[in-house]
């Protein structure tokens, strides 16, 4: 059963990080957690929902600062918008609908980080594997084609 944060676990999170504690470093926090994920607009309107009137930059920010310090993690897979989930430091995966864009996380299939072993190396000390599996949601594959 997943343990949902508390506000005083977002903002031990963002003390551990070395980040001051801000409103909107917690209600962006919230939001990613609450909604994994989620593009930049759906947690602006999620914040906004929590503090009132922020500002698109303001959340930029600290997605930004909140990325760099691993807070969260910032995926994009090609031809979607840049997402924000929680989930970090495990080296997951994701699979995208092709159709509605919907995004799972999938957990590595065999082995330790970075779960797949690279054919040539190129002299890289490899930490990390990103996979994206493309396909048809539930919902989009029920869906008659015409």
């Amino acid at each position: 059963m997943r343990t949902v944060p508390t506000t005083t676990d977002y903002e031990r999170m963002l003390r551990e990080a070395a980040l001051r504690v801000t409103r909107p470093r917690v209600a962006v926090l919230h939001a990613v957690h609450d909604h994994p994920h989620a593009e930049t607009e759906s947690i602006i309107g999620a914040v906004r929902g929590d503090l009132g009137g922020v500002s698109h930059q303001a959340v930029y920010d600290v997605l930004r600062a909140l990325t760099a310090a691993g807070l969260v993690r910032r995926i994009q897979p090609p031809g979607s918008l840049a997402r924000y989930e929680a989930r970090v430091g495990d080296n997951h995966h994701h699979v995208v609908c092709r159709s509605c864009g919907v995004v799972a996380d999938v957990d590595c299939a065999v082995g330790e980080a970075p779960c797949l072993s690279a054919s040539e190396d190129h002299g890289f000390v490899i930490d990390e594997a990103e996979v994206i599996y493309w396909g048809l949601c539930p919902d989009c594959s029920a869906v008659p084609s015409s």
